[in-house]
């Protein structure tokens, strides 16, 4: 605003002189200036260098009604406007400033600003249009009345103008990249490479032209022709990693694995190269991939590519992702980790980290990593699902509880998590005795997907132990083991509720299934087979059972009194 103070001012000043070398003193009021006049401009400017445009406007708009004809008090009153946001109103004070001296070039830049601003392109053009004949040196005008036209989507007049700057300026990076840009708009790609060409015929030593020209033409689906401008801008600068970039996406297109990998080596080992176009290629390069041997050098690159770049979130996540698919979890969740530390704002992360978490069973790491995440993420219900789980798991039952309730909240995007959630809050709610709440709990989740095999067993198993609802518990298991025959644990479930109904001869028939798969038996498994044996009076081998059962661990509190005393002992 200071410019435009300036400029009122001098008009001012010079309206005085021409006066006074016209005229006498005496006759200063019949030359049309008046000091009342400038007394109100100084005044109002006063206020605008203050920043204060709301008490200049009236000023300006009494300068106005006293001197109609003057364009000056016009234009200091739409630049009062401008700086009130209220560009509708300032553009009709412009354009009477405008109209009554054409030739002020700072009316006629304010009111094609003006037009420009409300997107009225064409009004626009006609200001600048006169101001560029009369000026045709001035650089800046030229820009402005180009990219009017670009605006207006007049691109031939946009290009003429730029070729108008470039008689008077030569050839110029700026102006040649507009004119390019205008060219690929009108999809005229020849004249677009003109352009192209131009540049590095200015500046033959400057690889990046010739690489911006291969882009180009890449992106034009010209592939074979843009290998000869990368391997000139190689010749120029071996360092310059983008040209290697873009031959490797070049042999990546032509399926060629082993070109490919060999740039990328040249690629990722320049640390002067940001991350991304690595990361870019680097996907690309994992499309390629069919043998084992290939895949091995897509995790190498993808090392070199965190050792280059080892703060950055992305490279880490990268690289964490081919460990996953290599098998390798516990290091890729340390790497996803890590990519949290540095920037935690991906939720995507997150959710990779504790699904991790959850299929190497580190309970403790889950609810760590779930708390952190729920700082950041606090409305996603997924979160709160993993963090109570961790808690169940942990077996802190009402923190558990809190959690479920609250992923049920925020859930509602993913409604097939439901079942999950009320199949966990069974578990949570049975851990602090709450019967009827887990039991309501474990019917939901039923009601949602009657086969779910983790309540099946679990409320199945509660019952059976509670000894409530045993026809219940008896439909639940029996369904339970039709559908999984060869489940240790689920035949033992099913094995149990027949113990507790007294059936059990039927019951050592299923619990002698699942020890036939010694993977998955349990000492719990196995003290059940020795209570069972001694309801049938196999008391010496219930004994020997026990004592197995207590060499594997995962027993009930009762076991070393039944081993101690030979007798069955029940809670």
């Amino acid at each position: 605003m200071l410019a435009v103070i300036g400029t009122v001012q001098n008009t001012y000043a010079q309206r005085r002189n021409k006066a006074k070398e016209t005229q006498s003193e005496k006759s200063v009021d019949k030359s049309g200036f008046r000091l009342e006049e400038e007394s109100l401009a100084a005044e109002g400017m006063k206020f605008m260098m203050k920043d204060e445009p709301a008490k200049a406007l009236p000023i300006f708009e009494k300068l106005v009604q006293q001197s109609e004809q003057d364009g000056a008090g016009h234009f200091m009153v739409a630049s009062a406007l401008i700086k009130l946001d209220r560009a509708d109103e300032a553009i009709i004070a412009s354009k009477k400033a405008y109209d009554l001296d054409k030739d002020n070039e700072f009316y006629a830049i304010q009111l094609a600003e003006l037009y420009a601003k409300k997107r009225k392109y064409s009004e626009a053009a006609l200001v600048y249009e006169p101001l560029v004949a009369k000026n045709p040196g001035n650089i800046q005008y030229g820009i402005e009345l180009a990219a009017v036209y670009v605006f207006n989507d007049q691109f031939d007049k946009a290009i003429a103008t730029y070729d108008l700057l470039e008689k008077s300026m030569g050839v110029t990076e700026e102006i040649t990249r507009q004119k390019q840009q205008l060219y690929l708009r009108q999809n005229n790609l020849e004249k677009a490479l003109v352009e192209s060409k131009k540049l590095i015929a200015s500046e033959p030593s400057e690889a990046s032209y010739r690489i911006e020209m291969a882009e180009i033409l890449i992106a034009n689906d010209r592939i074979a022709e843009a290998v000869a401008p990368l391997e000139e801008a190689l010749k120029i600068n071996p360092d310059e990693a983008q040209a290697h970039v873009l031959l490797a996406d070049i042999y990546r297109r032509n399926g060629d694995v082993q070109k490919c990998n060999q740039e990328l080596k040249l690629v990722f080992a320049n640390p002067n190269l940001d991350s991304e176009p690595k990361i870019r290629v680097l996907k690309g390069y994992l499309t390629m991939l069919k043998t084992k041997t290939e895949f091995t050098d897509a995790i190498q690159l993808a090392k070199q590519l965190i050792d280059t770049h080892p703060n950055e979130a992305k490279t880490n996540v990268v690289y964490a992702d081919l460990l996953v698919q290599n098998g390798k979890k516990g290091e890729a969740r340390d790497l996803y980790v890590k990519a949290a530390r540095i920037d935690g704002s991906v939720y995507e992360v997150w959710e990779a980290i504790l699904q991790l978490d959850g299929e190497l069973n580190q309970v403790d790491s889950m609810l760590v990593h779930s708390e952190k995440a729920l700082e950041v993420f606090p409305n996603q219900g997924t979160l709160w699902y993993s963090n109570g789980t961790a808690q169940l798991m942990k077996k802190n039952y009402k923190a558990a509880i809190s959690s479920f309730d609250e992923s049920l909240k925020l859930i509602t995007n993913k409604p097939e998590f439901v079942t999950f959630i009320n199949a966990q809050l069974g578990d949570a709610y049975n851990g602090i005795g709450d019967n009827a709440k887990s039991d309501a709990s474990y019917e939901l989740a039923l009601k949602d997907n009657p086969d779910n095999d983790h309540v099946l067993n679990n409320y199945s198993y509660f019952l059976s132990l509670r000894k409530e609802k045993l026809d219940l518990a008896l439909k639940m298991s029996e369904k339970l083991v039709q559908q999984h025959m060869d489940n240790p644990t689920y035949l033992d479930t099913h094995a149990w509720v027949l113990y507790i109904l007294k059936d059990y001869k039927k019951a050592k028939v299923f619990l002698e299934k699942a020890m036939t798969d010694s993977t998955g038996v349990s000492g719990t498994i196995v003290e059940h087979y020795g209570d069972v044996l001694f309801k049938l009076g196999e008391r010496e081998n219930a004994v020997a059972q026990w004592k197995k059962a207590k060499k594997m661990g995962e027993t009930t509190e009762l076991l070393d009194k039944k081993i101690a005393t030979g007798a069955l002992h029940e809670q």
